[in-house]
């Protein structure tokens, strides 16, 4: 048993030495509405994920203080996130 899981995890490393740091699709759209949209546009993005009730609040809670931020500084901050994003496709 202990050569099979040697063998096992030997092989694993050699097929599986490359990761994948893709970002999803629906987490970066998820971080535009959050920067962009309107808190009502925010709640329904995060109800198609179906987060636990605290955790949609506690959310909705963190992108009413980042809706005291100016618009070019949300666009900024967005911005950033989707250079960060484009680096790592690479």
């Amino acid at each position: 048993m202990r050569l099979f899981l040697s063998v096992l995890l030997v092989t694993l490393a050699l097929c599986c030495y490359e990761a994948n740091a893709k970002v999803c699709p629906a987490r970066m759209a998820e971080l535009r509405s959050f920067y962009l949209d309107t808190e009502e546009m925010y709640n329904l993005l995060l109800l198609m994920f179906a987060p636990p009730r605290e955790a949609a609040e506690a959310m909705v809670k963190v992108k009413k203080c980042v809706g005291h931020m100016s618009l070019e500084d949300r666009k900024r901050a967005y911005n950033t996130l989707n250079d960060v994003k484009n680096m790592c496709d690479q």
